[in-house]
């Protein structure tokens, strides 16, 4: 039995081990390792160290960490690059390319000065390679395809071999057909933890990626030419309601770790706390020279690390503030009916589409709620509840569960937090509010004899129609 950094991985949900079986005689000497698969795509317990030095191993979200075996003074990874199906959410999966059995893979965790040797066999249909981004190793390991190395064929088993020079948050992903496939979902984190054990120690500690895809409702495979117009926004590849919570125990330390990968920039808004912004992608930022945050922007390619102090108990939102990546399968061409009376239209559409139901009038917040017929492997828009209705929310969307009395590993979720009394917003039912004081100085509006304010003059407005507009030529005259 290869001897794996994990009291049992075996005892992992979801993990099985798989073999590669087509590698170069050097490497055949040199003892493959084998390749966990993960097959769960719930948020797996984090993966302790049992060799080397000690410290706190991080949480991937909706994802899980990669075993290693020791081989000398070698710490050894195996990566597969393959075809995987990823749930997005409950209801829809998708077809995609990624590590491990999953998309995003599994995160990389190692330490500061270490010797990492990392295999990666492709059973892709085409040449990749692996880019560690971010990383300080010799060029022939940088992973750019045709520049630093040639394309590891399908079938093939190729080695990474560095050493880590320092602690951070990293990210690994092809640099081979690059649009193609990370389009379809190739991508992981690294992690490597500083050598000191007690050197920025936390108590809790979260990573994620962010990435999107272009999916057409009912189908499974991502439209990889798309340049801007996503209609899904993930976190680690999965999509509110199908997002684990973020579970932190009342007065913890907390990071949290963010990498993206996707086309656009993400201000990752956190509620309930105030945070520090403590790494970026050029490392660690001294404590004298952290801002503070409630918003953090992550633009493309980079990598971004807060932490905070979880003081307050709740289920406080954490989400991307730009509304549309809050959203599930989102339509470029979407008409707007806000104000709009469909009462008298609708009849005559069901005619020519039985089933038919007006929406948008009065906003899109119905869509929450709405169970309408949709086709097959398509996620609702603005869909999931929580303990007091629709959250009307999807896409980059999740919740971090701050409870008192949590062991110090138990990430179990611990369900919708019980207010104390009184502590709820709640319907006015009582006498009128007052009318709001004038400012300083502003004049008091006219009031009618019955007491109610009285109504504004009514104004004349001219309306032109613009194709009618008169057109003035040089000589001042009008032309119509």
């Amino acid at each position: 039995m290869t001897d794996f950094s994990r009291r049992s991985i075996l005892g992992a949900g979801g993990l099985v081990l798989a073999g590669a079986s087509m590698v170069s005689g050097r490497v055949q000497a040199a003892g493959l390792p084998e390749a966990p698969v993960m097959e769960s795509a719930a948020t797996q317990a984090p993966l302790f160290p049992n060799v080397g030095p000690d410290y706190q191993p991080v949480v991937t979200l909706n994802g899980w960490s990669l075993p290693w075996r020791m081989r000398g003074d070698w710490k050894e990874f195996h990566l597969i690059a393959e075809p995987v199906v990823r749930e997005m959410a409950p209801g829809m999966k998708a077809h995609l390319w990624g590590y491990n059995g999953q998309s995003p893979g599994p995160t990389i965790e190692a330490v500061e000065g270490d010797k990492v040797r990392i295999f990666v066999t492709n059973r892709l249909p085409e040449a990749t390679t692996v880019h560690w981004h971010g990383q300080t190793l010799p060029n022939g390991m940088d992973g750019v395809s045709g520049l630093t190395q040639p394309g590891i064929p399908p079938g093939k088993t190729f080695v990474y071999e560095f050493i880590l020079r320092r602690s951070g948050t990293f990210m690994y992903h092809p640099h081979s057909d690059e649009m193609v496939q990370m389009a379809m979902g190739m991508m992981g984190f690294f992690v490597v933890h500083p050598r000191d054990p007690a050197e920025r120690r936390v108590d809790r500690d979260f990573v994620w990626l962010l990435s999107a895809y272009d999916i057409e409702a009912g189908s499974y495979v991502p439209k990889v030419n798309t340049m801007t117009e996503f209609n899904l926004w993930t976190f680690n590849t999965r999509a509110w309601p199908g997002i684990d919570p973020i579970v932190v125990r009342q007065g913890d330390k907390v990071r949290m770790r963010f990498g993206n990968l996707t086309m656009t920039n993400h201000p990752i808004h956190v509620h309930g706390v105030d945070f520090k912004v403590t790494g970026t992608d050029g490392g660690w930022i001294p404590e004298n020279r952290q801002w503070p945050e409630v918003s953090v922007d992550v633009a493309v390619g980079q990598m971004r690390t807060i932490e905070f102090n979880a003081d307050v108990p709740g289920d406080w939102a954490v989400h991307c503030h730009k509304s549309h990546h809050t959203m599930n399968a989102m339509g470029h061409a979407v008409r707007t009916y806000i104000g709009v009376n469909l009462k008298k239209t609708a009849p005559q559409i069901k005619k020519v589409l039985p089933g038919y139901m007006p929406m948008g009038a009065n906003g899109m917040g119905e869509m929450g709620a709405m169970e309408m017929p949709m086709p097959d492997n398509t996620l609702p828009m603005m869909t999931g509840y929580a303990q007091f209705g629709p959250v009307e929310m999807g896409g980059m969307f999740t919740v971090m569960k701050v409870r008192p009395g949590l062991a110090a590993t138990d990430y179990a979720d611990p369900g919708w937090y019980k207010h104390p009394e009184g502590t709820v917003a709640y319907e006015w039912t009582g006498e009128p509010p007052p009318e709001a004081a004038q400012a300083p100085g502003a004049k008091a509006p006219a009031r009618k004899s019955s007491g109610r304010r009285a109504s504004a003059p009514a104004k004349e407005f001219r309306v032109v129609d613009p194709r009618n507009r008169p057109v003035r030529t040089a000589g001042g005259h009008e032309n119509h």
